[in-house]
């Protein structure tokens, strides 16, 4: 099983769209997937048409130790542990001794039930991305042609290396995956030239792949909708499939 988090605190960069597209993919390959929107914006859960109000979600996972399978739901979309606004106090009440173990212990008794565990996380570099982080086999970086989404990968990398360093030494970047992509712009191509040095730096790489930009997906997410389903056959939805088969390639999968 590999658990895989999409991360940058930076926002608007495609994280959620990513790993939704990611999840998607992946089941269209036939594979077992749970999704976890560990995002106080629950802007998954909505994706997926997941209950939040009157129902277990993550929160309840994390801070009422609610069983790991009664917090699972299981929709159209797929299955998925819901996100919670009440997520955005956890950096105040997640406070004891080994509490970025926390999730990873949550956890524990669907270990062997999927086939990948993908993470959606917010835009900041809290106890809910370090929990993720300390749970997660390797982190997908999206980026954006944007110098302050540049500026932000060193601070993400402080995390990421202070979790190697501290609470699972496992880890992995799996790489940079650059998003709303367009090529015709000079600050695409600029920050296309510079990410190989800044994936040296952060002994990782960039992907091959570039997931362009289109209207399908921003129209998808207005709905409510996956882009897999919304649009499967638009540029944004073919790079992504490209994506995973890069992805899965490198890891033999």
């Amino acid at each position: 099983m590999k658990k895989i988090v999409i991360a940058n605190q930076k926002g608007g960069v495609g994280k959620t769209t990513t790993a939704n597209a990611l999840a998607g993919v992946l089941m269209h390959e036939g594979k077992k997937v749970l999704m976890i929107d560990a995002d106080p914006q629950c802007n998954t859960s909505d994706t997926y048409q997941a209950a939040i109000a009157d129902t277990a979600t993550l929160y309840d996972l994390l801070f009422s130790k609610e069983p790991a399978h009664d917090v699972i739901q299981h929709t159209e979309v797929g299955d998925i542990i819901a996100g919670d606004p009440l997520l955005s106090q956890a950096d105040m009440q997640l406070t004891k001794t080994g509490k970025e173990f926390t999730l990873k212990k949550a956890l524990m008794s669907i270990q062997d039930e999927y086939d990948f565990i993908i993470i959606d996380t917010a835009p900041a570099l809290g106890i809910l991305l370090i929990n993720a982080l300390t749970y997660a086999d390797s982190v997908i970086v999206p980026i954006t042609a944007d110098r302050y989404s540049l500026q932000g990968l060193s601070q993400l990398n402080e995390t990421i290396q202070a979790v190697m360093e501290y609470t699972n030494p496992d880890l992995k970047i799996a790489g940079l995956l650059r998003t709303r992509y367009q090529a015709r712009t000079i600050l695409s191509r600029e920050v296309s030239a510079a990410l190989p040095e800044i994936a040296e730096m952060l002994n990782t790489k960039v992907f091959q792949t570039v997931i362009r930009e289109c209207t399908a997906a921003q129209q998808a997410q207005t709905r409510r909708v996956p882009l897999l389903n919304y649009a499967p056959k638009c540029t944004t939805a073919l790079d992504y499939f490209q994506f995973v088969g890069e992805l899965l390639g490198e890891r033999g999968e």
